[in-house]
């Protein structure tokens, strides 16, 4: 956005995605247009888009500097998730449907201006459907093509979204020792060993996979308040993890020990 700020994009039910300068606070402006709650929400590595996902059932693109609309995706239920590709061309989607949507963004906003200047375009649609076998509660990107997508029946599946027509099978499928909903899920490279790991919040624990050996490293029972709501994120060095439930606790562990 050719300034050197931090910002922070926060959503809820009031249906106002709202943006706010990191540092300070100060809020910045909210993106209105969704009529149902807000369950997520993310900027682009550039800075200069935003997508949420609501319970309208809709996804939206927006111009995170002027607060315009510039896409509305419909989907078939409440939408859970939304998230951009590294090289921010790409958009996933998913939700109640248990289907996840794959958008090609540059694409799409031609269609619109052709569809605007009235040389058609129509309904955005997206570049690739993979039905799953249960919601879709977490989407994470590892690159432009291999897609993370987290369900409610406790399992990851790993998806390689570059070919066209949907695959035949994952690449891999994480599974939790629960069936119980991912909650949480975040992928994070730490130092100094350049190992990028694989966190996850599912029933009363969190899990620890690497991701290029799809091994499971570590696994912890957490507090009783951390089954229903709980959440966590591991240190950029790991070497330690933060968990936090409905108790109103954040707790500090051990990655090693727990």
């Amino acid at each position: 956005v050719g300034e050197n700020r931090t910002f922070l994009l926060s959503a809820c039910h009031d249906r106002l995605p709202m943006l706010r300068d990191a540092v300070s606070g100060d809020w910045i402006g909210s993106f209105q247009g969704h009529k149902g709650a807000v369950w997520s929400c993310q900027m682009d590595e550039t800075g200069s888009l935003a997508a949420t996902a609501s319970g309208d059932f809709s996804a939206r693109l927006w111009d995170a500097v002027t607060g315009q609309s510039l896409l509305e995706l419909p989907h078939s239920h409440i939408v859970k998730t939304c998230v951009f590709s590294p090289s921010s061309k790409r958009l996933a989607t998913g939700g109640k449907e248990a289907l996840l949507r794959v958008y090609d963004l540059p694409k799409l906003l031609l269609n619109k201006n052709k569809d605007n200047s009235g040389d058609g375009g129509g309904k955005p649609a997206p570049s690739l459907q993979i039905k799953q076998d249960s919601p879709i509660t977490k989407l994470v990107w590892l690159s432009d093509t291999e897609l993370l997508c987290a369900c409610q029946n406790g399992k990851i599946y790993l998806w390689n979204t570059a070919a066209e027509a949907p695959p035949s099978a994952p690449v891999h499928t994480f599974d939790t020792q629960e069936p119980a909903e991912i909650r949480d899920m975040e992928v994070r490279v730490v130092s100094p060993s350049g190992t990028r790991i694989l966190t996850v919040a599912a029933g009363s624990k969190v899990y620890f996979f690497d991701t290029s050996t799809y091994a499971l490293l570590k696994s912890y029972t957490m507090p009783v308040h951390f089954k229903e709501e709980g959440g966590c994120t591991l240190h950029p060095s790991g070497t330690k993890f933060v968990a936090g439930g409905s108790d109103l606790w954040v707790r500090v562990f051990d990655f090693e020990t727990g």
